[in-house]
């Protein structure tokens, strides 16, 4: 089911050595900063440690930019509805992209999407609702495509994605700050 794809994704807006310090395999970066001037001097500078670390790279809703760097694929978020990434198996760009509903879930098919990333799963800042662990796997088990599970995961809750549909997950500030990467086992001192 999940061949193809990494088993932790790491969404990232700029350069995080502490990311490409470890010894963690079958990660998968993807940068997405969609209001920094200088993101392609930083993607390239993100590109160069992905290839030394064997790390797949997704660049979200840049097509010409995820060519340039010679990026793995695409990263196409809930709000981007737009069809112009249908074509993207000629050049060889795997697409993913992201969900919170069965309406963008659809949506996330119809874009040909090879895993949709589904959140937020646990309670964020962010949002008011979120799904928990059996409404996760009801989505899951009732549509017939990969999911990433994405959304409040931290050092807390971490050990309850054993008990998702899924083999893959995402996170974003468990991440950013270096005591969650402690704790979830990411990286040693």
């Amino acid at each position: 089911m999940h061949k193809f794809l990494p088993n932790i994704f790491i969404f990232l807006d700029k350069y995080n050595n502490q990311i490409f310090k470890n010894n963690i395999t079958n990660v998968g970066v993807i940068y997405r900063n969609y209001n920094n001037k200088k993101k392609e001097a930083e993607l390239i500078k993100i590109a160069k440690s992905c290839r030394k670390k064997r790390f797949k790279l997704y660049v979200s809703n840049d097509i010409k930019l995820a060519l340039k760097v010679k990026a793995d694929g695409i990263y196409i978020p809930s709000f981007n509805k737009s069809k112009k990434f249908l074509n993207m198996e000629n050049k060889k760009l795997t697409i993913l992209g992201s969900a919170h509903n069965q309406k963008e879930i659809r949506k996330k098919i119809s874009q040909k999407c090879k895993a949709i990333f589904l959140s937020p799963i646990f309670h964020t800042k962010k949002r008011k609702n979120f799904l928990d662990i059996h409404k996760f796997n009801f989505i899951t088990f009732a549509n017939k495509t990969n999911f990433v599970a994405l959304g409040g995961i931290n050092e807390f809750n971490f050990h309850k994605l054993k008990m998702l549909n899924t083999k893959s997950f995402a996170g974003i500030t468990l991440f950013k700050k270096k005591t969650g990467l402690l704790k979830a086992g990411f990286y040693k001192e």
